[in-house]
């Protein structure tokens, strides 16, 4: 059963008057230690009102993260990719070309210091966003992240398309979602996905829909100023 998590807020609007949110689109793939430390120069100069908030759009080379709740065993094959330990929340998870990923830095003093809106407000991001396709992507209790209910392959079997990891610094949120736009999705079965066995994954166009990344980024935006506010392009 859907729990919609009524009671938690799911729009995360600054306060009036706050300047629009960065969006900026990087062009390529991104190493992935490079991302790290731009993240973590960007989120100590929001925190010190050097900078605005931001949505920074990357694509990775194939690799694997590990979250701060990692079990080893759930690295099934350590040598098929580089594994990157990083300080988000959660267990391990594969980026690579074919994935959106979107690291989100916010100010969460304007939005309200509540972190588990914050994640809800990600969850339905994704979930407006996937809408734009007649996806309709659904979040559970107990598996943070967003799922797609699979009936071709068999009653309530569901599968993971987009999945959440975030850390927060000084009220600052870095780290954030990947949306599975056509990634290879052989390359999951190297770990054990968010440490959730029983399910698997699936992409905008494993479900058959003829999706490009360029797409799946206008959705996103649109989404994101529904439930986050107004953005602006990067100014490069």
């Amino acid at each position: 059963m859907v729990n919609e998590r009524s009671e938690i807020r799911t729009d995360m609007h600054a306060i009036p008057g706050s300047p629009p949110v960065e969006w900026c689109v990087e062009p390529g793939l991104t190493d992935y230690d490079a991302a790290v430390a731009f993240m973590e120069a960007r989120v100590a100069a929001i925190a010190e009102g050097r900078a605005p908030e931001l949505v920074w759009l990357v694509e990775h080379p194939p690799l694997y993260t590990a979250g701060t709740s990692a079990d080893a065993s759930d690295l099934v094959e350590p040598d098929r990719f580089p594994v990157y330990p990083t300080g988000r929340g959660g267990q391990y998870t594969y980026h690579g070309p074919g994935q959106r990923v979107a690291y989100v830095m916010l100010d969460l003093d304007r939005r309200g210091k509540d972190v588990r809106a914050f994640v809800a407000a990600l969850e339905r991001w994704i979930i407006g966003a996937l809408a734009a396709f007649n996806v309709r992507g659904e979040r559970r209790e107990d598996r943070v992240g967003v799922w797609v209910r699979r009936p071709d392959k068999g009653d309530g079997v569901e599968d993971k398309i987009a999945a959440i990891g975030i850390r927060v610094r000084r009220w600052i949120t870095f780290h954030g979602i990947s949306l599975n736009v056509e990634p290879d999705l052989d390359h999951f079965s190297g770990i054990v996905p968010c440490g959730i066995r029983g399910h698997g994954v699936t992409s905008l166009v494993d479900l058959g829909l003829p999706v490009t990344m360029e797409d799946a980024d206008l959705a996103l935006r649109e989404s994101f100023v529904e439930v986050f506010g107004p953005c602006s392009s990067s100014p490069g």
